[in-house]
């Protein structure tokens, strides 16, 4: 039996993929109860009821019930957001309030100053505005 070489998705096809489905899957991992994790909730809440309505879903995993699921994710800090869809995954450290740092973060925003950047290929490292 002949075995078909799959190419690997592009991004393109991987963003493809990803406006098909439309749905962004988000997974907060906590410890508890914490101020922190109460905050980092709050805000990823408020922050996907501006920026993605209707078009997300969280999940909420508490490592203090289910500690083995950090594994999976390689989570080493708390909290932690991980964009599991679209694709490539993100993760994102910390309460989630510095609203600006998240949104890049999660790519809905490009970084300051990265969008308005071209390289200048005649002097290599130089960056051209």
């Amino acid at each position: 039996m002949k075995r078909e070489r799959s190419e690997p998705q592009t991004l393109k096809s991987l963003s493809t993929a990803a406006a098909a489905s439309d749905v962004w899957q988000l997974r907060l991992y906590v410890a508890g109860k914490t101020a922190k994790s109460v905050a980092a909730f709050e805000n990823l809440k408020r922050l996907c009821e501006k920026h993605l309505p209707g078009k997300y879903r969280i999940e909420v995993v508490d490592l203090l019930v289910h500690p083995q699921l950090a594994k999976g994710d390689q989570i080493v800090a708390i909290p932690t957001l991980v964009r599991k869809l679209p694709p490539p995954i993100r993760k994102v450290i910390g309460d989630l309030s510095n609203v600006e740092r998240t949104l890049v973060g999660l790519q809905l925003r490009p970084a300051k100053g990265e969008s308005d950047k071209t390289i200048d290929r005649r002097e290599p490292g130089r960056a051209r505005l």
